[in-house]
């Protein structure tokens, strides 16, 4: 008698034998040192970590774990800033050699580790160029990613940062819009480095589009009206189909063909912020809608294990992008402007990591104070 093995069954798992890589949006110390993340791995089918100023605050400000290290460094005349970045490098470069395995595997594709830009250097093009190359030669490691900002100041930094062969997140998308821009300058970084005979196997790079924060901002617009359209719920996820469209035309263009015979891989569509803020929704709400192939998903936790429980996979992208224009249309003929929509998310989101970035300096400096002399 045979049966079925807990992976095989795993809607984890599943997601990635359709072509979507699930991604952990978390990190901490001991997730790497109690085995958890080789669990996640070898169980969960986990193939990718990323980590923001957010994440961060709350590893390291909410344990003990990093205490020691914290005092020896203040110690020694370290800043707050200089602790953290040796914390956290120190915390992606274990994740990255427990995703090794991963990242062989996939020819390169995932086992990948996300570390951020300080989100204070968002609207400044040359200070996140110099951050990013020096936070990638200090992790030293292929499968390290670094997180820009899909600012209009982060757009260049991609450019460069591509062209340089760094791998690179791009970070705080909201917009279709400004996801065709981050398209435009993954495209030119490679260019810039085929024209310099330099190889373009190595890179990889994924774009985060978030989902949840734009209901978030929709649907009170639409409560407020009456939701006389049954907009409600559905319009993250239409933004999100109509930025895969965007994503699936740039690869059918002959510029992305020459750069795909010169072994390039694309830059794949990462959907971020995909937990339910809203009880009335599933909790797997925006994970169901866009299953698709050649993108990843990055979830939280507490979704990732809503989903491992009760997950239904299946490539459902192609109704959802059948559905989307009509959805988005109706919207505006509802007067809800949705590009002034997410101009204020991604200025909201720049602001809100900055402030964990600074929550997070500030918490190191208290803890050290607090630790100094024991």
């Amino acid at each position: 008698m045979t049966g079925t093995s807990p992976r095989s069954s795993n809607p984890l798992v599943r997601l990635g034998e359709l072509g979507q890589s699930p991604w952990y949006d978390y990190i901490t110390r001991d997730l790497v040192t109690s085995g958890e993340l080789a669990r996640l791995i070898r169980d969960d089918g986990l193939r990718g970590m990323t980590s923001n100023p957010s994440i961060f605050e709350k590893a390291i400000g909410g344990s003990r774990l990093y205490d020691d290290e914290i005092r020896a460094q203040a110690d020694a005349g370290a800043s707050p800033q200089d602790i953290f970045e040796r914390l956290a490098v120190a915390d992606v470069r274990a994740a990255c050699d427990a995703f090794a395995g991963v990242y062989q595997a996939s020819g390169a594709g995932d086992g990948l580790v996300s570390l951020e830009v300080s989100p204070a250097l968002a609207h400044d093009t040359d200070a996140t160029v110099q951050e990013a190359v020096r936070l990638w030669r200090a992790l030293d490691r292929p499968n390290a990613m670094i997180k820009i900002p899909g600012t209009a100041e982060g757009l260049p930094a991609i450019t460069e940062c591509i062209g340089r062969g760094i791998n690179v997140n791009v970070t705080l998308l909201f917009s279709v819009e400004r996801y065709g821009e981050v398209i435009e300058a993954f495209l030119a970084g490679l260019e810039r480095r085929r024209e310099a005979g330099q190889p373009l196997q190595s890179i990889a790079s994924v774009a985060s589009f978030f989902v949840s924060r734009v209901d978030g901002k929709v649907n009170p617009a639409l409560d407020r009206l009456g939701d006389p359209r049954r907009l409600r719920g559905r319009i993250a996820i239409a933004n999100a189909c109509a930025a895969y469209r965007r994503f699936e035309w740039s690869l059918a263009t002959p510029r992305w063909e020459r750069l795909a015979r010169a072994g390039a891989r694309p830059q794949r569509p990462l959907w971020a912020s995909t937990s339910t803020k809203d009880p009335r929704y599933s909790d797997v709400h925006y994970v169901e809608a866009l299953v698709a192939p050649r993108t990843v998903n990055t979830l939280p936790p507490e979704t990732f294990a809503a989903y491992r429980d009760h997950g239904r996979p299946a490539v459902r992208i192609a109704e959802g992008m059948a559905e989307a224009p009509a959805l988005l249309a109706a919207l505006a003929e509802l007067g809800i402007d949705l590009p002034a929509v997410t101009r204020e998310l991604e200025a909201d989101g720049v602001a809100k990591f900055a402030a964990s970035y600074r929550s997070l300096l500030a918490g190191i400096e208290a803890k050290a104070g607090a630790l100094a002399g024991r």
